[in-house]
């Protein structure tokens, strides 16, 4: 039900009520017996039915009010898809309308750009350049393009006449299947290495799609015999939601290569470092022997002969014998030590 139908309709039963509101008033005043409070009554509902018409008056200019700027909205809305769809007949406005619905779906599926995915890439010297060259894991590529005739597409969507409709439609797919042709032609997995042998014909609206395939049911497998696979928004999400999840994956495995390239050498360097300890310790324990070795020769040979000038009343001082170290070197599998010995850990004297 349009609006003007629905104004009529609530306009008519507005009266309904106010003519039946002032019937009921007349024969309620009718069945009283007192003639004054009859008049009271017919007062009043000469009173409302005056208000009831004012309503209606007003009802009246506001329904042409709205009645008028939903006709102004309705004609800017005219315009707006009129001149939009004058401006999707030029190629290169079209082109641009289907890069951008391209570069749309390559954002949510996630894909970083120069990185997982490349745009207007220059391939065969020069000749060729696909909308997009998407980076597979193992430096495969995948080329998809935007370019998609809708010509006959938006002559079926602004007819209302269906003869002329079904028409458009039927051209709409012919010119679909004869753009498949035109992209299987093109054979860009030649010019790109390590490249399957098909490419995606990326048609940015689902419905421009839908209503090819309904008129041609033999689309799908014709692209397919021709290297094309035919993908809406929907399905090239899809797609390039795997190919992020494949990267997401081989950066994981690099990540776990590298842990285990830097666990090798970090255990190399410790075994290195563990040698160069154990030297170290080695090093520690003939010095600690050595210096005891040198204060037992000094205290029996040097200093018992040193200490008879304080007999000889040549000195009064004593000589005191160096100390002698007892604590020994930890080697590297020995238990941990006491608090002692981690307070002196070997130059505790004697």
């Amino acid at each position: 039900m349009n609006p003007w139908t629905m104004l009529a309709v609530l306009a008519a039963g507005l009266l309904a009520g106010g003519v039946v509101g002032a019937a009921l008033g007349w024969l309620g005043a009718r069945s009283r017996p007192a003639a004054s409070a009859g008049l009271v009554d017919q007062a009043e509902v000469m009173q409302g039915l005056d208000r009831l018409s004012d309503q209606m008056i007003d009802l009246d200019r506001e329904r042409a009010s709205w009645q008028g700027e939903f006709r102004r909205h309705l004609s800017e809305l005219h315009q707006e898809t009129r001149g939009l769809t004058t401006a999707l007949r030029r190629p290169q406005v079209r082109g641009r309308w289907g890069e951008l619905h391209l570069r749309r779906a390559v954002e949510l599926a996630g894909l970083v750009d120069r990185c997982d995915f490349t745009e207007q890439l220059r391939v065969a010297d020069g000749a060729l350049r696909p909308d997009l060259v998407v980076h597979l894991v193992g430096g495969r590529q995948v080329v998809v393009d935007a370019k998609v005739p809708l010509d006959a597409y938006l002559d079926a969507t602004t007819t209302d006449v269906d003869v002329t409709r079904n028409d458009a439609l039927v051209r709409h797919a012919r010119q679909l299947r004869q753009h498949v042709d035109t992209l299987s032609s093109k054979a860009y997995w030649r010019a790109l290495p390590e490249t399957p042998e098909f490419v995606v014909l990326f048609v940015p609206a689902e419905s421009c799609l839908a209503v090819a395939l309904e008129t041609d049911r033999d689309l799908i497998d014709y692209a397919a015999q021709k290297q094309v696979v035919l993908a809406s928004p929907t399905t090239l999400i899809a797609l390039l939601r795997t190919v992020a999840h494949g990267w997401r994956h081989e950066a994981l495995a690099d990540q776990a290569r590298e842990i285990h390239r830097l666990g090798r050498d970090l255990h190399d360097r410790l075994a290195t470092l563990s040698g160069h300890l154990d030297a170290v310790g080695r090093s520690l324990t003939a010095a600690v022997g050595h210096y005891n070795s040198a204060v037992g020769s000094l205290e029996s040979r040097v200093l018992v002969s040193a200490r008879r000038f304080r007999e000889l009343a040549v000195t009064d001082g004593d000589l005191e014998a160096p100390r002698q170290v007892e604590a020994g070197v930890r080697s590297l599998g020995a238990p941990p030590p006491d608090d002692d010995d981690v307070l002196l850990p070997w130059t505790r004297a004697r």
